[in-house]
C-alpha cells in the first residue's frame, strides 16, 4: 500500500476516472440521438435499441477477460490496448451506414471500453486497502459521476449541430486523449506475473466464488447497484407518463437524484475517517432498505410526486454509500487476483442490473408500484446478501 500526496491522489483520481467514465459516456452521449439514428439508418428506435443491448453484453462479458490479463500481464498494457479497441471501434461506430454493422461496432466498442471498469479497480486495490481505498473509490464517484448527468446534455447538442456520427468521433477522441494519459502517467502498479496463468482464469473465478467474504461484498453491492438500473429503466414511465411531469422536465429529476448520490460519496469519504467501512455500509444497506419500503408505501397509497421523488432520492443517494464500500471490500478480500476479482465483481454487477432491468421493462406498469416493488426486492437482496458468512476460504495458487 503507498501514501499519496493530494495532488497525486487527485491526479490518480483523474486518470482512473476518466478511464472508468468511458462506459457512461458510451451509453449515455447517444441516447439522444436514438431517432435521428434510426431515420439515417431507416429503421426503428427499436432496432436501434439493439446497439445498447450489445453494448451491455459486450460490458458484461468483455471485462472477464480483463481480469486473468492484467494480472498476468500488468495493469497499464491491458488497460492501454483496451482503449486502443475502444477508439478505433468508436470511429467504426461513426462510420456505420446500416443497423448491423453499429451493432456489432458497439459490441467491439464495449470489449474495449470495460477494460478501463476493470483496471482502474485493480489499480486502487494495488495501492491502498480497506478504509482508503473505500474513500478512494468515493473520490472516482465523484470524477465519474459527472459524466452520465453532462453525457445526454453534449450528446444532444452534438448531435443537433454536427449529427450523430460526431458523437462517436468524440468518444473515440476521448478514448485516445485517456489512453495517452495512462502511458505518460499511469505508473504499473502490478508488474507482470508469469505464475499466472491464463488458461486457469475459469478455475480462478471459481474459486473466488467459493470466497464468501468476497461474496458478500461483490454481490450485496451488486443487488445494490440493480436497484439503481430499475430505476434508470422505469422511471421515466413512472415521472412522465403516470405523474404527468413534461419529458424536457425529467432530466431535472434525474440530475438531482444523481447528484444527490454523488454528495452522498463524500459524506461517505468524511464518515470514513471515523468509522471502518463496514460500519458505514450498514448504515448503506439500512437505509438503501428503508428508503424502497417507502417508496412502495407512497405507490401503494397513490401519494403525490415529490413524496414518491424524495424515496426515490434517498434510494440513489444510499448508493453513495454502498457502491464504493461494497467494492473496497470485495477487492480487499482478494489482493492477490485484484484483476480477477475486479471482473467478476463487475460482471455480476451487470447481470444483477440485466435482470432488474429486465423485470420492469417486462412488467406492464400502470402506476409506480412495479418500479418500487422491483427496488424494494433489489434493497431486500442486497441486505440479505450482506449477512452472508464472512469466512475467507484458503486461495488456490492463480
Amino acid at each position: 500500500m503507498v501514501q499519496l500526496s493530494s495532488k497525486n491522489t487527485l491526479g490518480l483520481a483523474l486518470i482512473l476516472g476518466s478511464v472508468t467514465a468511458m462506459a457512461p459516456l458510451a451509453i449515455d452521449m447517444y441516447l439522444p440521438s436514438f431517432p435521428q439514428i434510426a431515420q439515417n439508418l431507416r429503421v426503428d428506435t427499436s432496432e436501434v435499441e439493439l446497439s445498447l443491448t450489445a453494448f451491455f453484453i459486450g460490458l458484461s462479458t468483455g471485462q472477464l477477460f480483463y481480469g486473468p490479463l492484467s494480472d498476468r500481464f500488468g495493469r497499464r498494457w491491458p488497460l492501454t490496448l483496451g482503449l486502443l479497441l475502444a477508439a478505433i471501434a468508436s470511429f467504426l461506430c461513426a462510420k456505420a451506414d446500416t443497423i448491423e454493422f453499429l451493432i456489432a461496432a458497439r459490441f467491439v466498442q464495449a470489449l474495449g471500453v470495460c477494460a478501463g471498469m476493470v483496471i482502474s479497480r485493480a489499480v486502487v486495490r494495488d495501492m491502498f486497502n480497506h478504509n482508503d481505498a473505500a474513500r478512494f473509490f468515493s473520490l472516482l464517484m465523484l470524477i465519474m459521476g459527472v459524466a452520465p448527468i453532462l453525457a445526454p446534455l453534449l450528446g444532444g447538442y452534438v448531435a443537433k449541430f454536427f449529427g450523430w456520427h460526431a458523437i462517436f468521433q468524440a468518444i473515440g477522441g476521448f478514448a485516445f486523449l485517456a489512453m495517452a494519459a495512462v502511458l505518460v502517467f499511469l505508473p504499473e502498479t502490478k508488474g507482470a506475473n508469469a505464475g499466472v496463468r491464463l488458461s486457469r482464469a475459469l478455475h480462478t473465478y471459481v474459486d473466488i466464488l467459493k470466497n464468501t467474504a468476497y461474496l458478500r461484498y461483490a454481490l450485496a453491492g451488486g443487488a445494490a447497484n440493480a436497484g439503481m438500473f430499475a430505476y434508470i429503466t422505469g422511471s421515466p414511465f413512472v415521472v412522465i407518463n403516470y405523474y404527468g411531469v413534461p419529458a424536457e422536465q425529467f432530466g431535472l429529476v434525474f440530475g438531482t437524484n444523481a447528484a444527490g448520490l454523488i454528495g452522498m460519496t463524500q459524506v461517505n469519504r468524511l464518515l470514513l475517517k471515523r468509522y471502518h467501512f463496514d460500519q458505514v455500509l450498514r448504515v448503506g444497506y439500512t437505509l438503501i432498505l428503508l428508503s424502497a419500503l417507502a417508496a412502495i408505501m407512497v405507490a401503494l397509497a397513490g401519494g403525490p410526486l415529490v413524496a414518491f421523488l424524495a424515496t426515490l432520492f434517498m434510494f440513489l443517494a444510499s448508493l453513495g454509500i454502498i457502491m464504493p464500500n461494497s467494492t473496497a471490500g470485495a477487492m480487499s478480500e482478494e489482493g492477490e487476483r485484484a484483476g480477477s476479482a475486479s471482473a467478476l465483481t463487475g460482471s455480476l454487477s451487470f447481470w444483477f442490473a440485466f435482470l432488474s432491468s429486465g423485470t420492469v421493462g417486462f412488467i406492464k406498469a400502470d402506476s409506480a408500484l412495479p418500479l418500487a416493488c422491483v427496488m424494494g426486492a433489489c434493497a431486500l437482496a442486497s441486505m440479505a446478501f450482506s449477512y452472508l458468512p464472512s469466512k475467507t476460504v484458503d486461495k488456490a495458487t492463480p
